[in-house]
C-alpha cells in the first residue's frame, strides 16, 4: 500500500474504518488512503475552515467550508457536515461526510492565506457569514 504525501493523517484510522464522502463509500483503511490520494490530486490549493458542532463521547459533528481549484484552474467552495466517531485509542472508525460544491470567481474567494494551517487571526465560518 503507497500512502499519500499526508501520511500521517492516513494513519489516523481504525484498519476497518468505514466512510461516506459524497456519493463513495471507503471502507478500511486502504481504501480510505486511496480516495484521499485522490482527493487531495484533484482539489489543489486546498483551504479549510471547521467548526465543531457538538459532541458526546466519542462522536463529533463539525461542519465546514472549503475553498480549492481544479488543475484548470476553476475555484470551488464545498459547504458540508461531517459526523466522526472514534474508537478507544482516538482512532477515526466511522466518518460521515455531506459536501455540496459551489463553483465561485477566483475574486469570490474568502481564503487567502498561504497554504498550511489558518492563522489564528483569520476570521471563522460564522464571521464570513459561511
Amino acid at each position: 500500500m503507497e500512502l499519500p504525501q499526508r501520511r500521517e493523517s492516513a494513519l489516523a484510522y481504525t484498519v476497518d474504518s468505514r466512510w461516506r464522502n459524497r456519493s463513495e463509500f471507503p471502507n478500511g483503511r486502504r481504501e480510505i488512503v486511496a480516495f484521499l490520494q485522490r482527493k487531495w490530486e484533484r482539489e489543489l490549493d486546498y483551504r479549510l475552515i471547521k467548526g465543531l458542532w457538538a459532541f458526546d463521547g466519542d462522536r463529533i459533528a463539525v461542519r465546514f467550508a472549503y475553498e480549492w481549484h481544479d488543475a484548470a484552474g476553476n475555484w470551488f467552495r464545498s459547504y458540508g457536515n461531517e459526523n466522526w466517531e472514534f474508537d478507544a485509542h482516538g482512532l477515526m472508525r466511522r466518518r460521515f461526510a455531506s459536501i455540496n460544491d459551489l463553483a465561485i470567481e477566483q475574486s469570490d474567494r474568502k481564503y487567502h492565506w498561504p497554504l498550511g494551517r489558518r492563522p489564528d487571526d483569520h476570521p471563522g465560518l460564522d464571521d464570513l457569514g459561511l
